[in-house]
C-alpha cells in the first residue's frame, strides 16, 4: 500500500513558489499486517514471521491436554531440578550413612537437599503410627528445636560456619538407622522385653558416629570430634525414646 501526500503550495502560501521545489513527497511504507491477510498471502504468521525476520517463533502448544504432556518450554529445567530433587545426591548420601567407615566425598554436601530428610521423618512417623504411637508432632518438634540448637552450637565452635539448612540435611540423613529401629517396633514390644530397651543404644551409636564424621568433615572440626558428638548424641536419643516409648 503507497501512500502519496500532495502538497499544493500556490494555494496555501499565496503566489509564493517552494524554495526547495518539494512539490510532491512519496513513501514506500508496507503494512506487513495488511500483507499478511491479503489475498494473495499464503501461510500462517509464524511463517511470516520467519520470512521477514529470519528467526522462526517457537510454537507451544497451550490447553489442558499439553499440562498432562512430557512438552514443556525450549530450554526448561526439569520439574525435580527446580526442586532441588537429586537422586544421585540422596542415593550417596544413604549409603554415607550406612557405611560410615568409608571416606566421605565432601561435595555432595554442599547443597542442602532436604529431600531424603523428609522421605525419612514421614517413614518414621508412619512405622510409630502403625506401631499405635501417634508421634508426628513430637517428631517435627524435636527435629526443629535440636537442629536450630545445634546449627548454633556448630556455628560458635567452629571458624567458618555452616548453614541451618545444610545442618538439617545432615541431621536428617543420619536418622535412617532410628527408621530402621522404628521398624523393628512393628514386630518387637519395646516395652515388654528387657533386651529391646538395649536395642535402641546402638542405632543410638550409629546415627552420632555417623552425623559426627559428617560435621567434623565438613567443617574441618577433627580435634573437636567428641565435643562435636556429645549434643548430637542427645538429638538422636530424643527420637529413639519417642520410638521406644
Amino acid at each position: 500500500m503507497a501512500h502519496s501526500v500532495l502538497f499544493d503550495q500556490n494555494q496555501m502560501y499565496g503566489n509564493q513558489l517552494p524554495a526547495d521545489g518539494l512539490e510532491f513527497y512519496q513513501t514506500q511504507y508496507v503494512d506487513p499486517a495488511s500483507t499478511a491477510t491479503g489475498a494473495g498471502m499464503q501461510g500462517s504468521a509464524d511463517e511470516f514471521y520467519a520470512s521477514s525476520y529470519g528467526t522462526a517463533m517457537p510454537i507451544v502448544e497451550r490447553s489442558w491436554v499439553a499440562a498432562f504432556g512430557t512438552g514443556g518450554f525450549p530450554n526448561e529445567a526439569p520439574l525435580l531440578e527446580e526442586l532441588g530433587i537429586n537422586f544421585m545426591h540422596i542415593r550417596s548420601k544413604t549409603l554415607a550413612v550406612l557405611n560410615p567407615f568409608k571416606p566421605l566425598d565432601t561435595e555432595i554436601y554442599d547443597d542442602s537437599d532436604m529431600a531424603g530428610p523428609l522421605l525419612f521423618i514421614l517413614i518414621l512417623g508412619t512405622f510409630l503410627l502403625l506401631s499405635g504411637k501417634s508421634q508426628f508432632g513430637y517428631i517435627y518438634g524435636v527435629g526443629l528445636m535440636g537442629t536450630v540448637g545445634i546449627w548454633a552450637i556448630l556455628n560458635l565452635m567452629s571458624q567458618g560456619g555452616i548453614a541451618v539448612m545444610r545442618t538439617a540435611s545432615i541431621l536428617g540423613y543420619c536418622l535412617l538407622p532410628i527408621v530402621f529401629l522404628g521398624s523393628i517396633g512393628l514386630m518387637i514390644d519395646f516395652k515388654s522385653t528387657q533386651p529391646g530397651l538395649f536395642a535402641a543404644i546402638l542405632p543410638i551409636a550409629w546415627c552420632t558416629y555417623s552425623s559426627a564424621t559428617m560435621f567434623v568433615t565438613v567443617l574441618s572440626m577433627s580435634e573437636q570430634r567428641l565435643l562435636v558428638a556429645y549434643p548430637v548424641c542427645l538429638f538422636y536419643t530424643s527420637f529413639a525414646l519417642l520410638t521406644v516409648f
